[in-house]
């Protein structure tokens, strides 16, 4: 082991027993086991038990969404399963103690500290894995070093840890992506199940299940404080945070990233001006953009734009969305482009709460829309712009089938209901449709639901809320098929 001149061995072995106080009381922190699982945690799971597969499982995500309570919960469960507390550890990475260590000393230390020949069958959790350099290679050595031993990692820095992970550990690794909290989750988490029952609404020509609401009234007054304050889970279960989210949220999961995470990464060197172009995109989430009017508006010349925003979305803060035509045909010189925050509360952290009679409201949903779409992997959505005559036609959410190129679904985003009562003022939804010989579409209100008839075309409008609801919802049945 190499020597760590500045810090005793006895001392670093004290501090993993601090860490790991399940190994004298069988328990894990009440900060911890007090706080409730995120339905995720029924997907996670399983792959931290699964042995049989000789890899890492590698858990990614934005700051703040839970990664080191899901660690905790998994080591609570595993007790809970029959394995013995020494046979779990954790050692968070992002700690000053373990500075010149690598993962192979503090496995070492670990034996010390309980007096282990082996660590045969135990489950090793390293917390914060991007503070150590090239952990991938290291993490890769582990594996293949003690093939009984269950490694489970995780990290905030997104874009390192995804790139990193699926290049260096080919088939050593399993990723596992967290993103920010659902509105599905959200409803869970404040213990707000009885607002929902399962009942089916009417969809082109069939009636399909759907998770409703007994009381729209109270699951909006929640959708909008989801936006302004649900995508982390402390920030949901915390008045305290709520009052103060640019000091909680912005520091914590914007400016680190921004300042430290992003730039440590990539070389960046003009941190202010990464700073300033997100203020910029936060403040117009949901909006369309050039590279002109871009670099114009923001002073910041194309190219350094075009790596901002791939740096920005690789670190989960925000998401492009591009543009099709009708037919769902791509231009071939991508002029145009809607960018988006991963998470709605992102904005209120930077700027402040918003009301649910605020202009930027129709934005907000839209984005709130996207980020249930966002923990859909494989994807391929888009939005539809086009000419129709003088004027040009909009579709806000279009599904393309990435093998035949066609347009599978268009969705209208909106919050109003004047659209209810005048369906035919839907102009460009309705050509859509009639392009791709669609026979049903879907159209978000406030507080409406029902069907309205054009011709052969059937639209469904169902609160926005609600349909916030069924993405996440669906999405997680669809990932417990395929798990």
């Amino acid at each position: 082991m190499k020597k760590n001149s500045l810090i005793p061995t006895i001392k670093i072995i004290e501090r993993l027993k601090y860490e790991n106080p399940w190994w004298v009381n069988k328990l894990i922190p009440e900060t911890y086991s007090s706080m409730a699982k995120r339905l995720y945690f029924k997907l996670f799971y399983p792959h931290v038990k699964e042995t049989a597969i000789k890899r890492a499982l590698v858990l990614m995500g934005p700051r703040r969404v839970g990664k080191t309570v899901m660690l905790y919960h998994c080591i609570q469960e595993l007790m809970n399963d029959s394995i013995h507390p020494q046979k779990l550890f954790f050692v968070g990475i992002d700690n000053p103690i373990y500075v010149n260590l690598s993962l192979d000393d503090l496995l070492e230390l670990c034996k010390q500290a309980l007096n282990k020949e082996n660590l045969d069958d135990c489950f090793v959790f390293f917390d914060e894995i991007q503070y150590l350099k090239d952990w991938e290679r290291h993490l890769k050595v582990l594996v293949d070093t003690f093939p009984k031993t269950k490694f489970v990692v995780s990290g905030s820095a997104a874009a390192a840890l995804k790139w990193h992970s699926s290049e260096s550990g080919a088939g050593r690794f399993t990723d596992f992506m967290l993103p920010p909290l659902t509105f599905q989750e959200y409803i869970h988490l404040k213990d707000m199940n009885h607002l929902i029952y399962d009942g089916q609404i009417t969809y082109g020509h069939n009636q399909i299940p759907y998770c409703l609401t007994h009381d729209i009234k109270t699951l909006n007054k929640e959708f909008i404080h989801y936006m302004n304050f649900g995508g982390y889970p402390e920030v949901v279960l915390n008045e305290k945070i709520q009052s103060d989210m640019s000091r909680y949220v912005k520091n914590d999961i914007v400016d680190k990233v921004l300042l430290r995470d992003l730039p440590s990464l990539y070389g960046i060197k003009d941190v202010q001006e990464l700073n300033r172009f997100f203020t910029y995109l936060a403040y117009n989430t949901g909006n369309e953009f050039s590279y002109e009017t871009m670099s114009r508006e923001s002073t910041i010349q194309k190219d350094t734009l075009k790596k901002y925003l791939e740096y920005l979305e690789a670190a989960f803060l925000i998401k492009v969305l591009h543009k099709v035509d009708a037919n769902a045909k791509r231009l071939k010189r991508i002029t145009s482009f809607k960018v988006y925050l991963t998470n709605p509360s992102l904005r209120t952290a930077m700027f402040s709460p918003i009301s649910e009679t605020d202009q930027e409201m129709g934005n907000l949903v839209e984005t709130a829309v996207l980020s249930q779409w966002m923990h859909r992997e494989k994807l391929d959505l888009t939005y539809a712009r086009w000419k129709m005559g003088r004027n040009e036609g909009e579709v806000d959410l279009v599904l393309v089938d990435d093998k035949k190129y066609k347009p599978v679904w268009g969705v209208e985003i909106k919050w109003s209901n004047r659209y209810y009562d005048k369906p035919l003022t839907l102009k460009s939804l309705i050509q859509f449709c009639e392009l791709n010989a669609f026979n049903k579409a879907l159209v978000t209100s406030i507080d409406l639901t029902g069907t309205r008839e054009i011709n052969q075309l059937t639209l469904t409008f169902l609160p926005a809320s609600v349909y916030c609801y069924n993405i996440g919802d669906i999405t997680l049945k669809m990932k417990n098929i395929h798990s």
